[in-house]
């Protein structure tokens, strides 16, 4: 889809995405000067502009926000709609986008990419490794994989592990030094290896369940990271506790390396599923990565001894 094609709208949304003109034109493929003067030109049939530019920054104006909310969902279902009339019927191919906590990428991804990619080799895969949720057909993807709770009622779910716990672990030089918490109240006076949340910018308050009552505390630290493989890392370190979920940190505890505290109040998860929009299932390379995927379960359990 030219920017032509869709009278500035492309090049307005790259914008308003990127925050800035010269990123979205190569993304686009063309001229940070096209950009400008597709989005003038859109502007001028809005009649009212859109984009807030300074030397320094680019933003949205009000009416920007509002054009913006309309007009991303619009695209997205105009993009699949090109993409469905020209794929249906054909061999799976073309751009698959993944949206995947980078947590996950290697328990999850990583078993089967290759068979997948091997098996349909006209389908190119990008993989974005985030930490914060995002709304898939708002940003442009085919699909995502997140734990089955933060999926949202609308998006069809395909289930890839089994459920399972979150847990608290610690170097065994730590709990030598300090002690080993008996119970949730106990972590008041430990260090945790804190985790701030990409989407909220909050610290992650750890969930605890105690006879089938669920409660979450914050429990202080030195530390505060963005990345659970850091949060894995500085526990072997032993910075302090940390707070995960069990199949990433298993090998750990099977080697001696991490120690799990705290077994009697772990809280469980559904487990780690994809997902994707109803009306996307139509595409072929999706349809054969939805399938790849549910026979590659087993590949997946077993990678992680889930």
């Amino acid at each position: 889809m030219s920017i032509r094609g869709l009278d500035g709208v492309a090049a307005f949304l790259r914008v308003a995405e990127r925050r800035s003109f010269r990123a979205a034109a190569l993304d686009l493929g063309v001229s940070a000067s096209a950009v400008s003067q597709a989005i003038r030109a859109l502007e001028a049939r809005v009649g009212v502009a859109l984009v807030a530019r300074s030397t320094r920054s680019v933003g949205l104006t009000e009416a920007g926000e509002k054009f913006l909310a309309h007009a991303a969902p619009a695209m997205a279902d105009l993009a699949a709609g090109f993409e469905a009339a020209r794929s249906l019927g054909d061999r799976p191919a073309g751009l698959l986008r993944l949206t995947v906590p980078r947590a996950v990428v290697g328990p999850v991804i990583e078993p089967v990419l290759a068979q997948f990619c091997a098996a349909h080799p006209e389908v190119e895969i990008e993989i974005v490794a985030d930490l914060g949720f995002v709304d898939i057909v708002e940003a442009g993807f085919d699909a995502g994989i997140r734990l089955a709770e933060s999926l949202d009622a609308d998006m069809i779910g395909v289930r890839l592990t089994p459920p399972f716990r979150f847990c608290v672990v610690a170097n065994p030089d730590y709990l030598e030094i300090h002690g080993t918490p008996k119970r949730p109240e106990d972590l008041a006076s430990h260090r945790a290896i804190g985790f701030r949340q990409h989407s909220s910018g909050a610290i992650y308050r750890w969930e605890f369940n105690e006879g089938g009552r669920e409660f979450d505390m914050a429990v202080p630290g030195q530390v505060i990271v963005n990345d659970e493989a850091l949060v894995v890392s500085l526990a072997l370190k032993g910075l302090g506790l940390s707070y995960v979920a069990e199949p990433i940190v298993a090998p750990h505890i099977a080697a001696g390396r991490l120690v799990p505290v705290l077994d009697p109040f772990w809280p469980e998860s559904p487990g780690i599923f994809l997902y994707y929009p109803s009306r996307a299932q139509t595409l072929p390379k999706l349809r054969a990565f939805v399938e790849h995927m549910k026979r590659s379960r087993e590949a997946i359990i077993a990678a992680n001894s889930l």
